[in-house]
């Protein structure tokens, strides 16, 4: 009986070792960087859409514009200014 009370208290402790060496030796990204993903930070990695040619292009690689209250990003300046044309 004793036996097995101490194979309970040892595997008790190695789950308390095994949570606190994971909780502060973890390379979890989301802990690593201080970003959740699926954050602002993390979204300027995504792929969007150009509204003018259809294109796809990285976010952060773009063309901003605020338009009517709206984020837009262009994959250049050239479909920026054609976007702007179509608008007049």
């Amino acid at each position: 009986m004793s036996r097995i009370i101490f194979f309970i208290m040892l595997y008790l402790l190695y789950r308390a070792i095994k949570s606190w060496y994971l909780s502060n030796f973890s390379t979890d990204p989301e802990k690593v960087s201080g970003k959740k993903e699926g954050s602002r930070e993390d979204s300027a990695d995504l792929m969007i859409q150009d509204p003018y040619c259809k294109i796809y292009f990285p976010r952060r690689e773009g063309v901003h514009l605020k338009a009517d209250g709206r984020d837009l990003y262009f994959c250049s300046e050239k479909c920026k200014n054609g976007y702007l044309s179509t608008l007049k």
